[in-house]
């Protein structure tokens, strides 16, 4: 039976849970996600857990919020005062935001809270602070050259 191996490209299927059972995302059952073994495209327990599987086969990974998007920081909750916020658009929680920073790149923030005079910002990855659950099931192999 043939198995998966450094190289190779799998078709997977997956469901990505939080700790709690939520469903945080996934593939969809008839549109598995082709990765390359080895070319860093998912987190690094999901490539090992794939090298060796047949097709066929199922398995459970979790990988821990300190190796997925990192644990959740309060300095990354903020207050912006509402009259540095772009005009035309009243601010609700729920919305993003995008800021840059001083190193040129673009952070997006959810606004998590909106008083009279600021909102909070939440600039955490969704994620964060969380450890996911990944239900995986390989669909196919493509040998490497």
């Amino acid at each position: 039976m043939q198995t998966a191996k450094q190289g190779d490209t799998v078709l997977v299927s997956y469901t990505v849970r939080t700790s709690d059972g939520r469903v945080v995302g996934g593939t969809e059952a008839d549109t598995p996600q082709a990765l390359t073994i080895g070319g860093a495209q998912i987190f690094p327990e999901i490539e090992a857990a794939l090298d060796g599987m047949s097709v066929g086969s199922e398995q459970t990974v979790t990988v821990s919020s300190d190796n997925a998007f990192g644990p959740r920081r309060e300095d990354m909750v903020i207050q912006i005062p509402r009259n540095q916020l772009p005009e035309g658009e009243t601010p609700q929680a729920g919305m993003t935001l995008s800021a840059q920073q001083q190193d040129g790149s673009t952070i997006n923030m959810v606004i998590t809270a909106v008083s009279d005079d600021t909102v909070t910002a939440d600039a955490n990855h969704p994620l964060a602070g969380e450890d996911l659950q990944f239900g995986l099931k390989l669909v196919g192999i493509r040998e490497a050259a």
